[in-house]
């Protein structure tokens, strides 16, 4: 194995965190360079359907609904340990950052997303050690919830986000909520580049849209690029991770970014290491104005996510891409809910 990401992290501003890590993998991660970890709602699936920890897994949900009745509850208080779990392997990163690095983020049920269940399932993952940070989607109930968390002092990612004005919108609302606090608690956006990629490509297979796939496979990265521009002109604190990686493109094409790039350990990061590839910054090329135009005047849901005014945030929510990569995490909590089930 190389050193691929820490020759990254020495030469440009853009930094490696690990997605949804089993214990091992976030061992093997933090040795290669990794200073932070994501893990979403399919998270608990993955470790219960055949993971590595899989049989701690289903001893801390075996315990856990001894005493609740809920299924739903079940899952969050498992969730919980089990995230908790991987906070401690980051703990020390946290610790010597003095609060900066280190976070592992943790999203509650992707079928109760209102605003209050989701202020109060951050306000209890969040309270189970002090480098976890709440994921919370950016849809109009999302940032309802965001403006509150943001005054507790709760560090959050805020997720989900496909177009350039959702992460105006949580950045603006982020400046806002923390302008008088002396010490505001770190957030970051998460711009999920691969899911919108996918979800174009799919578009394009489906509707039979002859655009240029040397273009098309650039969509992501142009939005990408306005993003990183905008909030660097606005002077706007909040952190840029990159996430949703469909192929190793997803995190070399970010190289330079001043940004977070978040990938899975298998298929993705253990490749790039095994490759070593150098470190080139890609991401401070100039994208074509050519690819700009082709992609904006055949692809709709492109036009919406590359315009600051083409999406409002009422729509957040039943957007394309976000509808797509919800779907994922939905799928995965309602079989982990069958499996509680079938544990009673």
């Amino acid at each position: 194995m190389g050193d691929y990401f820490r020759r990254v992290m020495s030469e440009t501003a853009t930094r490696f965190w690990i997605n949804n890590a089993t214990n091992t993998e976030a061992k093997l991660a933090i040795e290669a360079g990794a200073i932070g970890c994501t893990q979403n709602p399919s998270y608990v699936w993955k470790m219960l359907d055949g993971s590595e920890d899989s049989e701690l897994a289903k001893a801390k949900l075996k315990e856990i609904i001894k005493s609740e009745p809920n299924d739903s509850e079940a899952l969050i208080k498992v969730q919980r340990e089990l995230v908790a779990n991987i906070a401690k392997h980051f703990y020390p990163i946290y610790e010597k950052s003095n609060g900066k690095l280190g976070y592992v983020s943790i999203q509650g049920s992707p079928i109760q997303e209102d605003a209050e269940s989701i202020i109060r399932f951050a306000r209890y993952n969040c309270s189970a050690a002090p480098n976890i940070m709440a994921k919370i989607p950016v849809t109009e109930e999302g940032l309802k919830a965001i403006s509150v968390l943001v005054k507790e002092g709760i560090p959050i990612n805020a997720t989900e986000c496909m177009a350039v004005k959702q992460v105006l919108d949580v950045s603006e609302l982020y400046a806002a909520a923390s302008r008088h606090m002396k010490n505001p608690a770190p957030m970051y956006f998460s711009l999920i580049t691969g899911i919108f990629d996918e979800y174009l490509h799919n578009y394009v297979k489906k509707n039979h849209v002859d655009v240029n796939p040397d273009f098309l496979w650039q969509a992501g990265i142009c939005v990408a690029r306005k993003v990183h521009a905008m909030i660097k002109n606005r002077c706007y604190t909040i952190g840029f991770i990159s996430g949703g990686a469909r192929g190793l493109h997803h995190f070399t094409e970010m190289v330079g970014a001043d940004a977070t790039v978040t990938i899975n350990w298998k298929g993705t990061a253990d490749v790039l290491l095994k490759q070593d590839f150098p470190v080139v910054s890609r991401f401070t090329m100039q994208t074509q104005f050519e690819v700009e135009d082709e992609l904006v005047e055949k692809l709709p849901d492109f036009r919406k996510a590359y315009f600051v005014n083409a999406i409002k945030p009422s729509e957040y929510e039943d957007f394309g891409p976000v509808v797509l990569f919800r779907s994922g995490f939905v799928s995965n909590w309602e079989k982990a809910l069958e499996f509680v089930a079938s544990l009673r």
